[in-house]
């Protein structure tokens, strides 16, 4: 009865991973994500190692990919595009170089090997096809040895050239990968939602649906790019010893090579540069889900061979899912500091990015009626890094027949008043000022670092503050009755002379920072800066009508009229001038008249400096009259690298020609605009 179990299970596992593969390659809908499916391929290993009787020659473990959509006329591969096999783990990750290694020191004696790791980009295989030196065809993997004709498609890319030069071989077949950006899947996304189109998922498929269409324009107008990182067939031309060898050739017949791609000597490097890629994966500007490893000697490769399905000399190392399905329990709405309502999601708890997630975001009305989840969905969850947990969407395939679409409240969740959303705007608000979520969010954004930096007045003091009655806006922080809360728990002696300390030593903050703790709408750092630094004071401000305010650089008539509207409200003068007679700073900083070595200029500062903070270079370049945004554009003058600088930044900055400079460099360009 066990083995009559396990044969069953075997069965299910088959065709259950058999339909998500259709899914995944025939119809770019996949119900499931990769970690989830990688799960189940797992399992079914398992069970077949376990009993290899029970493997059948078209079992998933035996087979790559799925067969080729009718869709597209069929393409052969003279030669295959194999799957790889996976590590999911650092010990499958040994396991294997422990594996290879024996099985190379069977021979003669011990063989020095040498690799190349390649972030594993998460997108499509293709193969692309040059004749006499002339683009001719291209394909999708399909099943390895059919794929689909993509031809008319492929030769949309920018990245794809249409000859090649002089010395070209007869026949050549480049594999690759073709990948939607980061920015055009956002940019992809916003035009879905504002056409109240349902948003794609993930890049992935975005650009599988994109590569599919039977009109090539629609391809061409989704802004999909490729990295090459193989030969396929060869009739002519060079030869070559090793792998990275035939990367420079890619590389010097035009064809974009990745330059994250690394050639190291030893197993230990191996490692180290998978543990370097998973740190780092959210600094590139495309998604990767893990790292490929190839032996780099291409006569090793030959020796080892290939199984019915992956090649012995290759691995893909697989990084912690980011993407999970769980069920949407709930929608519910918070409000935030500045009246905004978000919506969430209530999920049943699913462990994702490293971290249990119980609670996602839906950030907006118009994002949930786009994607259209509902309580009792089934979701895909995502959670990348430190960002926030998300809902990508719902998997319809499991969605009951009786399920209706989630409405968003018409009133405030919390106060009761009638939500409002402005003309134009994606948001939808609560205006009472007096609604308690709002005072609460505003006070703690006024303690926060960010604002008056008061240390000790967090989240949960802010809370107990107000249920005591002894805090109800801002002002009220420099009036604490100390004598309600000394016989309280957590309140002791020193807790309260803390506390007491940073609330003083609020006081002396600059204008700049009082101008962000007081929760305008649209004011940020640098607007208050600006502010500051053109008034001087804030009864200036206080006197300035909104084209004046408006007309400071680094303001703009958006902020200006936020600014106005609140400055001009009888409840918000009161609480101001209640903030004076506390002892609360005013005063501007004095101008000062710098040299404006950077006017015109462009600097982009990435990775950590020693003599500057991230405020401290921001500030000195604007003071110089230079602009210092966070991504690298033709526009950009210079970019400084400090300590761990982010990939992709500078990975910008070469493929753009954008000089590259040391802090030292800085300084000098800080004092004389001269480049070294």
């Amino acid at each position: 009865m066990a083995h009559q179990a396990v044969d069953e299970r075997a069965a299910e596992l088959r065709a259950v991973i058999a339909e998500h593969n259709r899914r995944y390659h025939e119809l770019d809908a996949p119900t499931v994500p990769d970690a989830e499916f990688d799960e189940l391929v797992r399992e079914l290993r398992a069970i077949e190692e376990e009993f290899p009787e029970l493997v059948t020659p078209d079992s998933p473990t035996q087979t790559v990919g799925s067969r080729a959509s009718v869709a597209f006329a069929p393409v052969v591969h003279r030669v295959p595009m194999m799957s790889l096999d996976n590590a999911f783990a650092d010990a499958e990750l040994h396991a294997w170089g422990e594996r290879l290694q024996r099985r190379l020191d069977e021979g003669d004696g011990p063989v020095d090997v040498g690799y190349v790791c390649e972030p594993k980009i998460d997108g499509l295989a293709i193969s692309i096809r040059y004749e006499g030196g002339r683009f001719v065809q291209a394909a999708t993997r399909g099943d390895g040895r059919t794929g689909e004709d993509v031809t008319a498609n492929i030769a949309t890319l920018t990245d794809v050239p249409s000859e090649l030069g002089p010395g070209a071989p007869d026949v050549l077949e480049i594999r690759g990968e073709v990948y939607m950006s980061l920015l055009a899947f956002a940019a992809l996304n916003e035009a879905q939602v504002a056409r109240e189109l349902r948003p794609f998922v993930n890049p992935r498929n975005a650009a599988a649906g994109a590569l599919r269409q039977k009109d090539a324009s629609i391809t061409a107008s989704r802004e999909l790019a490729l990295w090459t990182y193989q030969l396929g067939e060869q009739e002519g031309g060079p030869t070559f010893a090793t792998h990275h060898e035939t990367l420079d050739f890619l590389r010097s017949l035009g064809f974009p090579v990745n330059p994250e791609i690394r050639s190291v000597e030893s197993l230990e490097a191996v490692y180290a540069y998978c543990r370097e890629r998973q740190a780092q994966r959210h600094d590139l500007p495309y998604e990767i889900d893990g790292v490929v490893v190839k032996v780099d000697d291409l006569a090793i490769r030959a020796d080892l061979g290939s199984t019915s399905k992956a090649p012995r000399w290759a691995i893909a190392y697989k990084f912690p899912p980011e993407e999970r399905t769980t069920k949407l329990l709930d929608i519910l709405v918070s409000v935030g500091r500045t009246g905004r309502a978000t919506p969430f999601a209530v999920l049943e708890p699913v462990f994702v990015g490293g971290v249990t997630v119980s609670r996602a975001t839906l950030h907006n009305q118009d994002q949930v009626r786009a994607k259209d989840v509902r309580p009792g969905d089934t979701v895909i969850v995502r959670r990348a890094g430190d960002v926030i947990p998300e809902v990508l969407g719902a998997v319809l395939a499991d969605r009951g027949a009786r399920s209706r679409p989630w409405r968003f409240p018409t009133d405030c969740p919390v106060c009761g008043e009638m939500l409002v959303r402005p003309e134009g705007e994606a948001d939808t608000r609560c205006v009472n000022l007096a609604c308690p979520a709002r005072a609460h969010g505003a006070i703690e954004h006024f303690a926060s670092r960010g604002g008056m930096d008061i240390e000790g007045l967090g989240e949960q003091r802010v809370r107990q503050l107000r249920e005591l009655g002894l805090v109800a806006d801002l002002a009220d922080i420099y009036r604490i009755d100390w004598d309600v809360l000394r016989p309280l728990d957590g309140w002791g002696d020193t807790s309260i002379a803390n506390l007491q300390q940073a609330i003083e030593a609020s006081k002396r903050q600059p204008l700049a920072r009082l101008l962000v703790g007081l929760n305008i709408r649209h004011l940020g750092p640098a607007g208050a800066e600006a502010l500051a630094a053109a008034f001087g004071h804030l009864d200036r401000i206080l006197k300035a009508d909104v084209d004046t305010l408006a007309a400071v650089d680094g303001v703009g008539p958006v902020i200006a009229r936020a600014l106005h509207e609140w400055l001009s409200a009888p409840a918000q003068r009161a609480m101001l001038e209640r903030l004076r007679a506390a002892g609360v700073n005013l005063q501007g900083p004095e101008v000062v008249e710098v040299p404006q070595t950077l006017a015109g200029k462009t600097v982009v500062v990435t990775g950590g400096l020693e003599g500057f903070n991230r405020e401290e270079v921001e500030a000195a370049i604007k003071l110089r009259g230079g602009k210092a945004p966070g991504s690298v554009s033709k526009k950009t003058t210079a970019v400084v690298v400090g300590e761990s600088p982010g990939a992709s930044k500078l990975h910008k900055a070469r493929e753009l020609g954008v000089p590259l400079i040391d802090e030292a460099a800085f300084v000098r360009l800080l004092d004389t605009g001269e480049l070294p």
